[in-house]
């Protein structure tokens, strides 16, 4: 799996966290947020890291969220490889976020004090804003894009390119983390542009590396 390279959400929102405000400027939809200049870079930076494995560990398969920041991730990496065209597959889109769209940590507080307690009782795992998902709902989506895979795909090299959150829940999902476990894995801020990569052992997915970006900084891309 890769996450997206960086988007201009990713700059407006470390921006709007910095200055202490409620909302990130930002007129778009979700959807719509396309990546930064930087992050197109990390996306070539990808799509070289690709190039650079043996003919037989490049992927035999693509999939991407059809959210323009992935989307783009993708078809930037893939230009650099021969590789197979792009399959885009809705359930890999990122978390949805409801009424809290685009509101900042200090915007939630501010707006929907009531959200911020209920947050904070149910816990991030089973939270669910207004209008919005839980992380076990994507989860629950998430299921169904790898049982497709494991059926779709057998002995192939599958490369999805996906967003923080849908990288993280695949680590539940495939290794069998409990929701302690995963909410540690999601201290560590899953890098626009990194991979994370598990090998078939046994019959069983394990994992190889989780968030390497060391394609990153040799050009000096990593954010």
């Amino acid at each position: 799996m890769a996450r997206h390279g960086e988007s201009i959400g990713n700059v407006a929102w470390r921006a709007a966290e910095a200055d202490g405000l409620h909302e990130v400027d930002l007129p778009l939809r979700d959807p719509d947020v396309p990546l930064s200049d930087t992050g197109r870079r990390q996306a070539a930076a990808l799509g070289r890291r690709l190039a650079a494995l043996p003919a037989d560990q490049r992927p035999t398969a693509v999939l991407a969220s059809p959210y323009l920041r992935t989307a783009e991730t993708a078809r930037i990496a893939l230009a650099e490889i021969a590789g197979p065209s792009v399959q885009y597959d809705e359930r890999l889109r990122d978390r949805e976020t409801g009424v809290l769209y685009p509101l900042t940590r200090h915007g939630i507080e501010a707006r929907f004090p009531e959200e911020a307690t209920r947050r904070r009782l149910l816990g991030k795992f089973y939270y669910r804003p207004p209008g919005g998902e839980s992380w076990a709902d994507v989860a629950l989506r998430l299921r169904g894009v790898l049982s497709d895979v494991e059926r779709d795909h057998p002995g192939g090299r599958v490369l999805m390119v996906a967003h923080d959150a849908v990288v993280v829940l695949t680590r539940y999902i495939v290794e069998g983390l409990s929701e302690r476990e995963v909410l540690d894995v999601e201290r560590t801020l899953v890098a626009n542009g990194s991979v994370t990569m598990w090998a078939r052992e046994e019959d069983e997915l394990r994992l190889v590396t989780f968030n390497a970006t060391d394609h990153l900084h040799g050009a000096d891309l990593a954010v």
